[in-house]
């Protein structure tokens, strides 16, 4: 039943596509791709990150155990597996995986890598971040009889443990390297997928070159490819409009959508989607007044965002209204429910009249702090110029402070932050992948709101293992509610994707996830 729910979304979300399909060609080898990547990684390690910049970056060097096949999305496949089984209990899940694989440095792939890979991924070393930490704790061992085979034995069922064997966050990586130094894939890079490694330029770009020992025979198309990093929005549609770039994966709003056909017109292919994202508003729940529930519920009573995403929508890529679910897919809670949960209300006059009171019921009438937020220029400045002003009509005074992704993100893991705007960055609809955010801070590193919260990790186990999709959709809302009610954070809106590419690119695949599909195997130029 999921897994045809899910089915049935990814089809809705592709009907939005826009600008012909090409038609079926025989790809063609050679040639270099220079692409648009709009933030810089602060690092090189998938596991460790939750910033796509990671993936954009990282993506071409590795592979994983499972991927979506983006041509049938959210349809699961092997991608080192070869094939796989799953115990009529679904306690054990045994994974073929192909042989004669190897490492970039010439190291043969083999089971262990696998086994290292997930041990890093649930149980870090000391000095680690695993940010997929608690979607792992579910796993109880690992066996590897042999060099093709790995089983993974679960302690409980786990609705959703396919999906997290598909995350593109999964970059499988050498058992030696992890013994040598569990920190290598920070830094370093030694993986199985399409492309080498050549070099990182900061601040400019990143290269890579075809693996001529890929295990995907006649893949990758491409001689090598260039990822350069273009900050500044302008500096992106002009590299495009002039062809230094072939595309920007990410995504655009929908005035430079309408900038870009203007100024190209054939030249330009256009592929729109409803996306797997949002932005959070995120208190510091450690930090005085934050750690008052009175002044979190206040502050987010105070923004409109029904009337923000009609404007929202027309100069960024923020668009709809939702709750920890991205709206519209079967889990999320209906509109008719929404409106009554704190900061939701259509009625923004009431709903600010009481944030006005809470705010002075808790000697927090003149209010003043520091909003953290990204300095990337779609969606996060208009975001947080629009929470700037949504605060300064209940009397609260606002600094706005932006930086680079690096330092934001180094802020927001030490709790150097009162109020910041964070991002659910998700791969699917699956609602574990969403609720893991949420959990408790002792429990995720994950949750940078820093609370912790025994009721909303209850809520989330419970819909963890149920199977009935009635019932389960009750926990969600349930955990929903208490996070909305305690104010922790909250999601400001979810996305919507527009991806801008050169008619000469061929062969890369359109998904409601800007983090899966950008491995570039496929890719081809028609030039």
């Amino acid at each position: 039943m999921k897994r045809l729910l899910l089915g049935l979304l990814g089809v809705a979300a592709f009907v939005l596509a826009a600008g012909p399909k090409a038609e079926a060609q025989t790809p063609k080898r050679g040639g270099n791709l220079n692409f648009a990547i709009s933030a810089e990684t602060p690092h090189y390690d998938c596991h460790g990150s939750d910033t796509y910049a990671t993936l954009h970056f990282s993506s071409p060097f590795y592979s994983t155990l499972l991927r979506y096949n983006l041509s049938k999305f959210p349809e699961v496949e092997g991608d080192l597996a070869k094939s796989w089984t799953v115990s009529p209990d679904k306690l054990t899940y045994t994974f073929t995986l192909h042989d004669g694989v190897k490492f970039h440095d010439g190291t043969p792939f083999s089971s262990a890598d696998i086994k290292a890979t997930y041990d890093r991924l649930r149980n870090p070393a000391k000095g680690v971040v695993s940010n997929r930490k608690a979607t792992f704790a579910d796993i109880e061992s690992i066996e590897t009889p042999n060099p093709t085979t790995v089983i993974f034995k679960l302690k409980a069922v786990n609705s959703s443990m396919l999906d997290h064997f598909a995350s593109p966050w999964n970059c499988v990586y050498a058992a030696k390297d992890l013994e040598t130094d569990p920190n290598f894939p920070r830094t370093k890079i030694n993986g199985t997928g399409p492309f080498i490694f050549v070099e990182h330029v900061k601040g400019s770009h990143v290269e890579g070159k075809r693996n001529p020992n890929y295990f995907k025979k006649g893949l990758p198309y491409l001689d090598s490819y260039r990822g350069i990093f273009t900050l500044q929005a302008a500096a992106m549609l002009n590299a495009l409009q002039g062809g230094q770039v072939l595309a920007e994966f990410r995504g655009v709003s929908p005035a430079e959508r309408d900038r870009m056909v203007a100024a190209m017109g054939k030249n330009l292919r256009v592929e729109e989607s409803s996306w797997t994202l949002n932005l959070l508003v995120l208190f510091n729940n450690e930090k005085p007044p934050f750690n008052d529930v009175r002044v979190r519920r206040a502050l987010l009573m105070a923004i409109d965002r029904w009337g923000g995403s009609v404007g929202l929508s027309k100069i960024s890529t923020l668009r709809a209204v939702g709750g920890v679910v991205r709206p519209g897919s079967p889990l999320a809670t209906p509109e008719a429910q929404l409106v009554k949960l704190p900061g939701f209300s259509k009625d923004i006059k009431a709903a600010r009249a009481e944030a006005r009171r809470l705010l002075k019921e808790a000697g927090q009438e003149n209010l003043k702090f520091t909003l953290w937020n990204r300095n990337l220029a779609m969606p996060y400045t208009p975001a947080g110029v629009f929470l700037v002003d949504q605060w300064r009509q209940i009397g609260v005074q606002v600094e706005h402070k932006q930086s680079d992704t690096a330092p934001y993100i180094a802020a927001m893991r030490s709790g150097n932050y009162e109020v910041a705007i964070d991002f659910s960055n998700l791969f699917n609809d699956d609602p574990t992948l969403s609720l893991t955010k949420f959990l408790s801070a002792k429990n995720n590193p994950l949750n940078l709101a820093r609370y912790n919260d025994e009721e909303i990790d209850k809520y989330y186990e419970l819909q963890l293992r149920e199977g009935d999709i009635t019932k389960r959709k009750q926990y969600i809302q349930a955990l929903e509610k208490r996070l909305f009610e305690q104010g922790y954070q909250q999601p400001l809106l979810w996305w919507h994707r527009i991806v801008l590419t050169n008619k000469k690119v061929m062969g890369w695949k359109m998904s409601p996830s800007h983090n899966l599909g950008q491995d570039l195997a496929e890719v081809w130029l028609n030039e």
